[in-house]
């Protein structure tokens, strides 16, 4: 190889090595309430410089890390199968210990006058959860239908109900006679809190970003009172303070990894069963 060549290979072996330097984090998370402590510190820590955020809704998110436009997410539960390698990366999830409010089933009629259930297009570990407790909790073999944006305020009527998550369920909350609340349906089934999310990265974390980011998500959950006042006027009817202290649950702890795992083993039983 004469001079210039090894030159040149030099200086695109340095320029490699700069670009992966400066190239920052991609991170995939929803912008739901319930991750807005998350957000928070996402966005106002100093520790956080060398990330890049995108908001995404919870089905996109799986699709982001699968496909590597992510490096870390907030990923749904039932979204992990999809993934060929990852790893968790973060003491804190999005949990609930009984209710979680924003996750519901609801309907015109009781739950064993209900026919048809419309699947919410944006997070299929609450469907799944939803399936999950018809199969087993509830021993209900019902017809269940894909969705479109709206589907929540024109669809749900007579024995049709609707999985509904996000802070899409406060508009609901009165519409419809009956609701469900999945995770305190969940609770009642196995005794256990639900995990409906993750922090999950697909490539390898150093220990020193997990500790760091561990630190950003704890910082943005100790502000949450900060959050409080910035939300309240976005959700007039709701009680914020009383939504964070008593449906969502942040300490990914050993009750929650439990609570997961069940949920996964369930969820390739589930899987069994369609494929017989």
């Amino acid at each position: 190889m004469n001079y210039n060549n090894v030159m040149k290979a030099q200086y695109k072996s340095e320029e490699q090595r700069k670009n992966r330097r400066m190239r920052k984090t991609r991170i995939s998370i929803v912008s739901y309430l319930n991750s807005k402590p998350f957000l928070h510190g996402l966005k106002n820590w100093n520790k956080a410089a060398g990330i890049e955020i995108s908001l995404d809704i919870p089905a996109k998110i799986v699709t982001n890390l699968s496909s590597g436009v992510s490096d870390v997410g907030l990923i749904p539960v039932a979204g992990l199968a999809d993934l060929n390698d990852y790893q968790i990366v973060s003491n804190y999830c999005i949990g609930a210990v009984r209710k979680v409010r924003t996750v519901v089933l609801v309907s015109d009629v009781p739950l064993e006058k209900i026919e048809t259930v419309l699947m919410d297009y944006q997070s299929r570990s609450s469907v799944l959860l939803a399936r999950i407790l018809a199969k087993f909790y509830w021993e209900k073999e019902f017809v269940w239908e894909n969705t479109d944006d709206g589907f929540q305020n024109n669809s749900i009527k007579g024995t049709t109900a609707g999985v509904v998550i996000g802070d899409r369920v406060f508009d609901i909350e009165k519409k419809y006679k009956y609701s469900y609340d999945l995770s305190e349906e969940w609770y009642k089934f196995t005794g256990l809190p639900f995990v409906f999310a993750v922090w999950a990265a697909t490539k390898k974390i150093s220990p020193e970003f997990e500790k760091n980011f561990n630190d950003v998500l704890k910082f943005g959950i100790e502000n949450i009172q900060k959050i409080i006042k910035t939300e309240q006027s976005k959700f007039p009817d709701v009680n914020i303070v009383e939504y964070f202290a008593e449906n969502i649950s942040f300490s990914f702890d050993k009750q929650k990894k439990a609570g997961m795992e069940k949920f996964l083993e369930l969820a390739k039983k589930l899987e069994l069963i369609e494929l017989l």
